[in-house]
């Protein structure tokens, strides 16, 4: 029996207008009726998510979040943060130079703004800021505060330009972080511990939820380890092949309300 279900947002929550169909907010909400616990996991930051914790009535007592790609697993009731693993003044200085290095445009998020130390500021870093509704900041590196801790960093560019320079990426840099492509020109940077599947199975182990009472939902990426993670691991049909190829089940697309077509699947059903 599923107990838990974890739910990206973009391109699986989220049709492709940003909106959750009536299909999905009935099936969730059916699901928490049930007593599963439904957690949004997402590359967004915490100000990104919001809007849809409060539309699916997910700030209740025992109910969660997940975000920066896994790097923060948030009680949405209490506001307490269960984890949180961050990068370093000193990471961000190397992820800087890296950026430079490869002619690629760069910002990061500390938990509530986001910082680009980019003059000609990067179009997909506005487009982040819009989307997530952050406040977006131009920082030069030698201002960051020292004791800075970062929720993530970001490699931007347009899909030919970053494709290719990902290709170049030293060995050597990719051993020091979680490097994950979230979209064709998002290139995440995070904690070498954190990621999805991560959070989500230190979360599952502190509700004592087994994995096999996981259902994890994704499309991209990133979604990679948490599907790998999950009892039930379900691909979108607008997914990438790398998770249509991991998953047990592939789903709906997001347009289908793929969610709903899972839940009522695997939980409602089931």
């Amino acid at each position: 029996m599923i107990k838990l279900v974890a739910i990206d947002i973009d391109g699986t929550l989220l049709n492709d207008k940003h909106e959750i169909t009536p299909e999905v907010h009935e099936a969730i909400h059916k699901a928490k009726a049930k007593g599963v616990k439904i957690v949004l996991c997402t590359g967004r930051p915490i100000t990104g998510v919001q809007q849809y914790l409060t539309d699916l009535e997910l700030k209740r007592e025992g109910d969660y979040v997940i975000t920066f790609n896994g790097a923060m697993v948030q009680d949405t009731f209490t506001k307490e943060v269960i984890s949180h693993l961050t990068l370093t003044h000193a990471n961000i200085m190397d992820i800087y130079k890296m950026s430079r290095e490869l002619g690629l445009h760069m910002h990061f998020n500390d938990m509530n703004n986001l910082y680009t130390p980019n003059r000609d500021v990067g179009k997909y870093t506005v487009y982040e800021a819009y989307l997530t509704n952050t406040p977006l900041f131009y920082t030069e590196m030698d201002e960051v505060p020292e004791d800075i801790m970062v929720s993530k960093a970001m490699f931007i560019d347009e899909e030919e330009i970053l494709a290719p320079a990902i290709a170049k990426i030293p060995a050597s840099f990719g051993e020091k972080y979680n490097l994950v492509r979230s979209s064709p020109f998002f290139l995440e940077v995070l904690n070498p511990e954190a990621s999805k599947g991560n959070a989500v199975h230190g979360l599952a182990q502190k509700l004592g939820i087994k994995q096999s009472e996981v259902m994890c939902i994704g499309d991209q990426e990133n979604d990679s380890t948490m599907i790998e993670y999950a009892g039930v691991g379900v691909a979108m049909e607008n997914a990438i092949d790398k998770i249509k190829d991991m998953a047990d089940f592939i789903t709906l697309s997001n347009e289908e309300s793929g969610v709903a077509h899972a839940i009522n699947k695997f939980v409602l059903e089931g």
